[in-house]
């Protein structure tokens, strides 16, 4: 009776933790709603940034999922996993633990549009991000399946914005499709292509936000009540092919580096032991005029090109690029590994959404495919995303105060792109809920920065995605110096670890002891040529560190000059060579950072009335209340702003800014 009692005592004891835990989770400061690039990032900031965090996902076991293309990084795209990984988010440390293959792109050119990127084991990535996310301090991870938010239109008048008239309501919640309500002050949308999801095959369509997986049909609905503006956007993604089936021979291979590069700055070399002795290679191959045929000839039972909305202009389906560059007799494709134990083969550039019995036919007319076996078919998805120009820099909406979007819900194409805005939105939700200051970038910050401005000035008419050539300021915003750019700005605003903050530290002392050395050391020309380095003789006298701007020379050449050199580890000798290369160019872009600056810094009241501004156009006037950018710098950008315009703008922000400061302090 005593044992049976005492059992008794137990189970009752273990019911009520049980049911205290479940009253705890019912209430928290951030809930991301999804798991994929966008959701982990947005998790774990949210969390990084000391709030209470839950990650609300339909499948716990899709966290992390490569939908797509097995790679993550590339040009522009590999300095934004660089950038996440500055911010102590957890991309670069995930792919750096799953790479199968590791190239730096553009090596051969210069630094400023250098693209890390790896091939990455769907299996293996998704196996860490999840073991990452389910030991993250202040996140907790749960199925459920999100069918609409929660809102409070009481605003609290300590908590109303000066541009309250815009504000629709407050976050309260988020509401299960079971009726179960989760309490919390701020939630961050992830749905990538789940929301209102639809795939494509043929003529055939069916509500999915990726094969096997149900969309989100309910959230659009909310979105649309609180009055966003919704579009359609599209994407599509390729057959699988069994690698047996495949002839690579005559086919050009792509191995990785000797040596891989990382991507997390807190790793000396990848995590990936296996990748650093051997690495998996990539195959490339072409389409044929055959391919080409096959697949015009298709066009008129493929519903979604038939009934298309925007799709990826950089990553288009073949469909596209056999309709835009008729004249073209062949298109690059890659054959890509899935994994080190998988059979599957990714053929990158063969994305398409033909009916599933006409693709075999069509692979088979591409040479080594001739006799590949299908796995799985090729489709297209179409789904809502939301004008990002109701975003605010933040990705806080400006309609309803405590939401935040990242992702392809924004307009964006590609996981790095996702998990950027990702972290942005996760760490600025985590600090609201902190009730502390946001933590915004700029275009001068990082291409991060870029991507936002860009996405909320003049919003996304077909999928956004990340190139080196979007930046005005891409000679300081290389993916080498991300850390230096952004780790402080992390530290500073509460959303990096103290093990990376010393780790910073102590590679910025080595980097300044490098450079010190470096710039300690000068000689004439005569003197240069003493110790065998060939110099104009023009009698200035140079440093080691000037002596970097010649392209043949790195740091490590100057050890027999400086000892000292020696102790300092070569990639940290690396990066001062970069430096050093580009120092008389980082000089001129410095001042053109500058005057970029100074246009931010001329700031627009976020309630300003247009319609009281001499000499706007009506459409200018249309686009500014719009769009209410946040200062003059922000409203140059915007597509339709003349000169004559931005002039009118300046002088009417000039002569009201204190009356209208004036008005706000008021409140």
């Amino acid at each position: 009776m005593l044992r049976l009692a005492r059992r008794a005592c137990q189970h009752t004891a273990l019911q009520r933790r049980t049911l205290a835990s479940e009253a705890h989770l019912d209430n928290y400061d951030v809930c991301v709603i999804g798991g994929g690039h966008a959701g982990c990032e947005a998790a774990a900031g949210a969390a990084r940034a000391g709030a209470r965090t839950l990650l609300l996902t339909q499948k716990i076991d899709t966290i992390g999922e490569m939908s797509c293309n097995p790679s993550i990084g590339g040009v522009g795209k590999g300095v934004l996993v660089r950038e996440i990984d500055a911010l102590d988010g957890v991309m670069g440390r995930v792919a750096d633990a799953a790479g199968i293959q590791f190239q730096m792109l553009n090596r051969s050119k210069g630094a400023a549009v250098w693209g890390p990127r790896a091939q990455i084991d769907r299996k293996i990535y998704k196996k860490h991000m999840q073991h990452t996310l389910h030991n993250y301090p202040n996140l907790d991870i749960r199925a459920g399946s999100v069918f609409d938010l929660v809102f409070n239109h009481t605003i609290p008048p300590d908590n109303v914005p000066s541009s309250s008239q815009s504000i629709w309501g407050t976050v309260d919640g988020v509401r299960l499709d079971t009726g179960e309500v989760i309490k919390c002050t701020q939630v961050v949308l992830c749905t990538g292509t789940f929301l209102s999801g639809e795939i494509h095959i043929g003529m055939k369509r069916f509500p999915a936000g990726r094969m096997g997986d149900a969309p989100a049909r309910g959230l659009s609905d909310s979105l649309a009540r609180a009055g966003f503006k919704l579009g359609r956007l599209q994407t599509g993604t390729p057959a699988r092919l069994d690698a047996r089936t495949v002839n690579f021979k005559g086919m050009e291979v792509q191995e990785g580096d000797i040596e891989p590069s990382p991507f997390s700055f807190l790793n000396k070399e990848v995590a990936n032991k296996a990748c650093v002795d051997k690495q998996v290679a990539c195959y490339k191959t072409y389409t044929t005029p055959e391919t080409h045929r096959l697949i015009r000839e298709s066009i008129p039972f493929s519903i979604h090109i038939q009934e298309t909305k925007k799709g990826p202009r950089y990553c288009p389906s073949l469909e596209a690029k056999v309709t835009r560059f008729a004249e073209r007799e062949r298109h690059i494709v890659w054959l890509e590994p899935e994994g080190y134990d998988s059979e599957l083969l990714y053929p990158n550039g063969l994305s398409n959404s033909m009916p599933e019995e006409l693709q075999e036919a069509m692979l088979r007319t591409v040479p080594g495919l001739e006799q590949v076996k299908m796995v799985r078919p090729a489709y297209g998805v179409e789904y809502d995303f939301v004008d990002p120009r109701e975003l605010y820099s933040t990705l806080e909406t400006k309609r309803i105060k405590g939401l935040f979007l990242a992702g392809q819900i924004n307009g964006t194409t590609g996981y790095e792109e996702a998990a950027a805005q990702g972290a942005i939105a996760g760490i600025n939700a985590g600090l609201a809920a902190r009730l502390s200051a946001p933590l915004a970038l700029s275009r001068a910050d990082g291409y991060v920065g870029v991507m936002v401005d860009d996405l909320i000035t003049r919003g996304a008419e077909e999928p956004y995605r990340m190139f080196t050539s979007r930046s005005e300021y891409r000679l300081t915003m290389r993916s080498d110096n991300a850390d230096l750019r952004l780790t402080e700005k992390g530290v500073a605003v509460g959303a990096v670890s103290g093990a990376r903050w010393l780790a910073f530290n102590h590679e910025r002392a080595e980097l300044a002891r490098a450079e010190g050395l470096l710039r300690g050391t000068a000689f004439s020309p005569q003197g240069w040529g003493d110790h065998g380095f060939a110099v104009k003789r023009d009698g200035i006298v140079r440093s080691a560190f000037d002596m970097l701007s010649h392209p043949n020379l790195r740091g490590s050449d100057f050890v027999k000059v400086i000892p000292a050199l020696g102790t300092i580890d070569p990639r940290i000798l690396a990066r001062v060579d970069i430096d050093g290369r580009y120092a008389s160019h980082l000089r001129r872009q410095d001042a053109d950072v500058r005057l970029f600056l100074a246009d931010e810094g001329l700031v627009l009241q976020p309630n300003l009335d247009y319609a009281q501004v001499t000499g706007l156009s009506s459409e200018e006037r249309e686009r500014l209340a719009r769009g209410r950018p946040a200062s003059i710098g922000a409203a140059k950008r915007m597509e339709g702003m003349t000169p004559k315009g931005i002039v009118a703008l300046l002088r009417h922000a000039k002569r009201t800014y204190g009356a209208d400061m004036g008005r706000v302090e008021a409140v």
